[in-house]
């Protein structure tokens, strides 16, 4: 399964410098709003995926909302009306900020006043132009595709993908280019950074445009990040040392990667809530049955976020080795750390942690560890 990026939080705007504790102001319109309802400053909750936290809440009055603070840096926030699930999404920047804010269409609300949220705007206009393009031409050819599919005629379901695909290469165009064009914006930061999600990674082409970055936007926390990114990424290669780790194991005790190689090791990133791990995990079971004897260890990663569910499904599935888990869902650090973007995935390293496999199931997983223990 793979990670979902949404578009929407890829598309932040412009900053052509960092300017430490700067001021903000956020100065809101809330049409339909009524008085004395809360509109709530949001931040993504780091430790826990698809939480937020309260930052700050300002109270509607005769229509109108203020926001007032400091910022260390660009970074991404979110504003939420009352109890209302949706939310709106903007850089919370220095300078003075403008929302307008309509109460039956959150996603429509307007936003501005800084170079960061102007292009936020412009961005997302383009970006909609394309969906909703897109939108159209599945709509039209949503009976086309249904009898393709009942049919099962190949060519034509095989040019109908084709056709979306255009589309959706022009959505990844608009945000690829950016940075080679606009060293200076925070977007590019941002645009970078997703270069990562991308199935198969252009690692010449990310360092390239991060070293075309303004030197500030490198120090942002994301540019760092990026940095990060870079050099575990070169470290991930076949032939290298797998980078180690540890983490807390079902019952709290602390697990090392180097303290639990064997002759050969897998690294089996997975989650209980992952049908295709779930698939594969008699697969597993039945090789290390086969090969534990004889120097095999596994040391699975999980990216729930239920302590719960993960230990059932260790129990249910008949897991019997070493696993660890920070609970942190896609933020999982080791899964950062290795570039996890689907899974499952896997990592085979011999006896002194050096990696000589990546992402091999079933029969090729099987075959690549009796090349070495059955010899």
């Amino acid at each position: 399964m793979k990670k979902v990026t949404f578009l929407v939080l890829m598309a932040i705007g412009l900053v052509s410098f960092t300017v430490l504790d700067a001021d903000f102001t956020i100065t809101g319109t809330a049409a339909g709003i009524e008085n004395g309802k809360k509109i709530y400053l949001q931040k993504q909750d780091e430790k826990k995926a698809g939480s937020f936290i309260n930052v700050d809440s300002a109270k509607v009055e005769n229509g109108k909302f203020v926001f007032k603070g400091k910022t260390v840096e660009p970074s991404i926030h979110f504003l939420q009306v009352d109890k209302n699930e949706g939310k709106v999404v903007f850089i919370l920047e220095g300078g003075k900020i403008n929302f307008t804010i309509y109460k039956d269409s959150i996603g429509k609300s307007k936003i501005g006043g800084t170079r960061s949220n102007d292009d936020l705007q412009v961005f997302n206009a383009a970006a909609m132009k394309i969906q909703d393009k897109m939108m159209k031409y599945q709509e039209a050819n949503n009976t086309k595709w249904a009898e393709a599919n009942k049919a099962k005629d190949t060519l034509v379901m095989n040019k109908l993908m084709a056709d979306v695909k255009v589309y959706q290469d022009q959505m990844v165009a608009l945000s690829s280019e950016f940075p080679e064009k606009n060293p200076k914006s925070f977007l590019s930061v941002l645009f970078i950074d997703n270069m990562f999600n991308n199935p198969e990674v252009d690692i010449q082409k990310i360092r390239k445009a991060f070293d075309n970055l303004d030197p500030p936007l490198k120090n942002t926390k994301t540019g760092k990040l990026i940095q990060s990114k870079i050099s575990n990424f070169k470290a991930l290669a076949v032939g290298n040392e797998a980078p180690d780790f540890s983490g807390p194991g079902p019952e709290g005790q602390t697990v090392s990667l180097k303290k639990s190689l064997g002759k050969v090791t897998i690294i089996d990133f997975w989650a209980s809530w992952c049908g295709p791990c779930r698939k594969e995990n008699p697969n597993v079971v039945a090789l290390y049955k086969d090969y534990h004897a004889k120097g095999l260890n596994i040391v699975s990663v999980s990216l729930d976020k239920d302590a719960v569910k993960w230990k059932e499904a260790i129990a249910k599935d008949g897991l019997d080795w070493i696993h660890l888990s920070n609970l942190q869902f896609w933020e999982e650090p080791i899964a950062v750390m290795y570039n996890i973007k689907s899974i499952p995935a896997t990592y085979i390293l011999d006896e002194k942690g050096m990696i000589i496999g990546k992402d091999l199931r079933g029969a090729e997983l099987r075959a690549k560890i009796a090349s070495v223990l059955d010899k």
